[in-house]
This record gives C-alpha cells, sequence and structure tokens, in this order.
C-alpha cells in the first residue's frame, strides 16, 4: 500500500499506556462510524475481578488525545471503585467524542452499541455524563452488555438514590471513626452540588436532624431544595463561602471533580470531606495536605459506588432491596479503610488503594474474588 501512515495515538497517551503507573490498561479500543459521526474510545483496564463495568461520556473533547486520556483515567478509577464496592467486575469507561447536543442520534448510539456488543461481555456499559437512561435504551438494542436502562426496558432507571444513600453511608462511618458516634444529628454539613445526588443526600441529613448548608451553580436547583424543606435549610453564594462556613462538620461535594485543591484545603473548616463528586483530589499529595491538616477524608470512589452497585446488580434481575443492603456495606468498608489507614500511617485515600489493589492481585493469582 502507498500513501503517507495514518495519523497515530499522541506519543504521550501511548507512554500514559505503556510506560506508567497510571497506565497498565489491558485494552483500549478506538471506534469510528463515519455514517453517524460516532468517534468513540473504549477503554478496559482490567478484567481480573469480572468483566470490565463503567459508564459512556458523551462530551465535546477539545482533541482526540484529550478524549483517550479521559477514558484510560477513568477506566482505571472503575477498576478501583468496583473492587472497593465488592462486585465482581473489572473497571472499564467509554467516551464518545463530540457535543450531544449537537451530534447525538438513535443511529450513532446504535452504532456504539454494535461496537460495545463486539467486545463479547468484556465490557458492560452504563450511563455517564451527557448519556442518560433513555440513550442506554437505545444502546441496548443493538447491546446486551447495557445497564443503566429503565424500568419499562427490564432496568433499574435513576441511580442517583443509591449514590446518595452510599455517600450517607460514608458520613456516617466518618462521624463513627472521628467522634464515637456515627449519629449526624446536630452535626452541621455543607452540600456543594444539589442536582441528581445531592438533593437525594440533603433528604438524609435533615431525617436524621443534621443542620444542612447548601450551595449550587444553578438557582433552580437550590430553590428546589429549599422549596422542599422549607426553612430547615441554609443557602450560601458559593463554593467559597460554604467551605469557610463556621462550625462546619461534615463537607459534602456532590458537583465538579478537583473540589479539593491547594486553594481549598488550607481554607476548610470541617472536620469531615465525603461526597458524591468523582475524582474529589485535584492531584497527588493533596490526600496529605488534608491529613496534615486533621481532615478525615472519605475516599469519593468509595462512598460515590451506590450508583454502580446499582447498574451491576441489572444484569442479575434488578431488586431495590437487595442493592440496598449492599450499598448499606458503604458503611463498613469505609471504617476498614480508616483503620487501615491508622494501622499504615497513611491517608484514608491511600489506604483505599491498596486495598482495591490486594484483591485485584489476588484475582489475578487466582485467589476469592
Amino acid at each position: 500500500m502507498t500513501g503517507a501512515p495514518a495519523p497515530a495515538v499522541p506519543v504521550d497517551v501511548l507512554r500514559t499506556l505503556f510506560h506508567s503507573d497510571q497506565g497498565g490498561h489491558e485494552q483500549v479500543v478506538l471506534c469510528q462510524d463515519r455514517a453517524t459521526g460516532l468517534k468513540a474510545v473504549i477503554a478496559i483496564h482490567s478484567t481480573a475481578l469480572g468483566p470490565a463495568l463503567g459508564g459512556t461520556r458523551f462530551y465535546p473533547y477539545a482533541n482526540e488525545e484529550a478524549a483517550v486520556a479521559d477514558a484510560l483515567n477513568l477506566a482505571r478509577g472503575m477498576s478501583y471503585k468496583n473492587a472497593m464496592a465488592g462486585l465482581d467486575h473489572g473497571g472499564g469507561k467509554a467516551v464518545i467524542i463530540g457535543d450531544p447536543e449537537l451530534i447525538k442520534t438513535d443511529e450513532l448510539l446504535l452504532a456504539y452499541g454494535r461496537f460495545v456488543s463486539s467486545l463479547g461481555g468484556r465490557y458492560v456499559t452504563a450511563c455517564d455524563v451527557g448519556t442518560y437512561v433513555a440513550d442506554m435504551d437505545v444502546v441496548a438494542r443493538e447491546c446486551a452488555w447495557t445497564t443503566g436502562r429503565s424500568p419499562e426496558n427490564g432496568g433499574a432507571g435513576d441511580s442517583s438514590v443509591l449514590t446518595a444513600f452510599g455517600v450517607y453511608q460514608g458520613m456516617r462511618a466518618s462521624a463513627q471513626h472521628l467522634w464515637g458516634d456515627p449519629a449526624l444529628r446536630g452535626r452541621k454539613v455543607g452540600v456543594a452540588g444539589v442536582g441528581k445526588v445531592g438533593h437525594h443526600l440533603v433528604g438524609h441529613l435533615l431525617a436524621e436532624g443534621a443542620e444542612v448548608v447548601i450551595t449550587d451553580v444553578r438557582e433552580d436547583s437550590v430553590r428546589r431544595v429549599m422549596g422542599s424543606h422549607p426553612g430547615r435549610v441554609t443557602a450560601v453564594s458559593d463554593t467559597e463561602a460554604l467551605i469557610r462556613t463556621e462550625g462546619l462538620d461534615i463537607y459534602a461535594p456532590c458537583a465538579l471533580g478537583g473540589a479539593l485543591n491547594d486553594a481549598s484545603v488550607p481554607v476548610l473548616t470541617a472536620k469531615v470531606v465525603c461526597g458524591a463528586a468523582n475524582n474529589q483530589l485535584a492531584h497527588p499529595g493533596v490526600e496529605k495536605d488534608l491529613a496534615d491538616r486533621g481532615i478525615l477524608y472519605a475516599p469519593d470512589y468509595v462512598v460515590n459506588a451506590g450508583g454502580v452497585i446499582q447498574v451491576a446488580d441489572e444484569l442479575h434481575g434488578f431488586d431495590f432491596d437487595r442493592c440496598k443492603a449492599k450499598a448499606a456495606g458503604i458503611f463498613d468498608t469505609t471504617l476498614a479503610i480508616f483503620a487501615r489507614a491508622n494501622a499504615d500511617g497513611i491517608p484514608p485515600a491511600a489506604a483505599a488503594d491498596r486495598i482495591a489493589e490486594q484483591r485485584m492481585a489476588a484475582a489475578r493469582q487466582g485467589g476469592a474474588h
């Protein structure tokens, strides 16, 4: 064949994949369907514990390199989340490149479903940023390995209910570890982001008698919570004001990642950080900064695992009570992480990583899942 070679995946992405501690992925699949405009990346980090499970992100990345890098990072994170949730699933993630408001069509989603199906069950997909239950219903028409579907199509529907419940259990475990009592009555809790997950979390906290302070970039989300709980919730202008609130016991980041960074950690008034947002630590080292300040951090991928517990259960015929019982186990899992952190003299985030890595290593060596 003649002609110029096809453009390669950028060298730094390949270096990440093959030569860095952040790599080690089993398989990365680049997918394209020109008829529908589909460009997607499916990254499988590990199948040691079982088929890789993780959502599909639909996002207008700046370039293909950024999309591949995001898929690699997200897939790796799912391996740890699924391992700590006690699921017999490895980690995987998919990203579809483009603005879902502009290019998402049933035809594109069906083409994507065919690519997932071609992996023969090594990767099980679900919702993520830019994809919804209705989208998974479309993908499922071409792919049996699809979760996060509507109840009408054999799925569990919205997973935010159990995500919030799991975060609430993580808060109770944090209170038990730090104050010797899991009760949150009388504790002041700041919730940043009261959308799908955050507003359910507020309900759990108020039911137990906690004092709740909220903020959200969307005024309608704040109004909805205030209207649902008149006179029982206080709102502040922004996250900067929330994290500086006097007397705050617990800070719950439930919006964007990177909430714990070089600017926010030094001014946090809370003694505990436990929230639903993914990737809360802006960079390596932040977990030590929190520990140095005496702030207890409940690792995000541990406490927000209620959603993945729910979508995984769809593969066995969804049962809400069974899922809720498993999500309640986040309380014990979080306590075990704090105990391991104390025993090893390391931050909880590092302790969670060690436990997850040991479970995956045992599975690779033929040990029990």
